[in-house]
Order: structure tokens, then sequence, then C-alpha cells
């Protein structure tokens, strides 16, 4: 995979840390990423957090929060962003198929993704099989992943401040205090 190969050699030649958290994907995209070249050099790792207890548990998810949301994906990235301290993170939720599940139809797909900067998701619907959806999935997570890394600030990590066009960082949001924490730090 192209991307794959771009996001290693941004992700090693910057100097950044890279984490996942993934429901819909099940490991498949820390799989993908941890294949990556040097990956032991840049990918902190990755979460699978399947049911919504274990996203509010070890990530941070609000009890109450759809867990197929763009605020659900948010809030996965930045407590995983916290969790690996790490510079640039992407989540999965969704639904695989093949049928609907809580009134999101089959292929709808959330990807969250969190630096020390923001914090924003992007949006799919995906048509296949539930192996299909998953695959595309995960290209688009690559995708996206090699995106923030080429776009995160040069100065280096946890700068603070904002890029035109996507939300900050809010302090009370699952991952914010630790991120803006780390942030405060890295600045001293």
């Amino acid at each position: 995979m192209e991307e794959l190969r771009r996001l290693a050699e941004l992700a090693g030649d910057r100097g950044l840390r890279i984490c996942v958290a993934e429901s819909l994907t099940s490991g498949r995209l820390a799989s993908t990423v941890g294949a990556g070249e040097n990956a032991s050099e840049w990918f902190g790792g990755g979460v699978v957090a399947y049911i919504t207890a274990v996203k509010e548990r070890v990530l941070g998810l609000v009890p109450g929060t759809d867990p197929y949301s763009p605020a659900c994906a948010e809030q996965l990235a930045t407590g995983a962003l916290a969790l690996f301290d790490a510079d640039v993170c992407v989540t999965t939720t969704g639904v695989g198929g093949p049928g609907p599940e809580g009134g999101h139809p089959a292929g709808t797909v959330l990807l969250g993704w969190a630096t020390s900067e923001a914090v924003g998701h992007r949006s799919f619907v995906f048509s296949g099989s539930p192996d299909e959806v998953l695959d595309a999935t995960v290209e688009a997570a690559v995708r996206l992943l090699a995106f923030h890394v080429e776009t995160l600030r040069p100065a280096g990590p946890r700068r603070g401040g904002t890029q035109e066009g996507i939300s900050p960082i809010r302090s009370g949001a699952p991952g914010a205090d630790a991120a803006a924490s780390a942030a405060s730090r890295s600045a001293s």
C-alpha cells in the first residue's frame, strides 16, 4: 500500500509517534500500520475497544455517547492520543454490515483523528461485503494518518495552538487535559 509507505517515511523523518484506536476494524488498522517500515520507531501502538464499556474505561468515552457517532470517534481519538502520548491518532468506528446497527446503515464509517493541536472526524459510507467495508476503512484511515503526519506543524510535537478550519482540543474533552499537559511539558 503506497499510503503506508508514505506514512512510514513521513512519521520516521519527522520523528512523530502515531497511534490508533479501533472498534469497527478490530485490529486490522494496527496490524496494517505496524507492518510499515521501521514501525518500531514511530508506531506507539493501538487499542481495540469493541464493547462500549471498554471504550468508556480505557479511552474516556463519555457514557451515553452513541458508539456510531462523530462524538464517539473524536473522544476515542483524544483518549488514545493521551494514552499513548502520541502526536497523531486515528480511530475507527461504525457499522461494517451486513445489516444496519443502532439505526445506522451498513457501511457507515467514522474516522476520528486527534493531534496535540486539534481533533475532528471524517464520515464515510462504503458499500460491499463486511470485509470490503473493513478494507476500505483501513485504507481511508492510513490516508488520514499520513495527511495529519504531513500537515502537523514541523516545529516539533505538541506545540499547542490551532490550525485554520479545525477545532482545537477543548478542555474537558476526554484526553484533552492529558494532551494539554503534554503540550505544556514539551513547550518548556
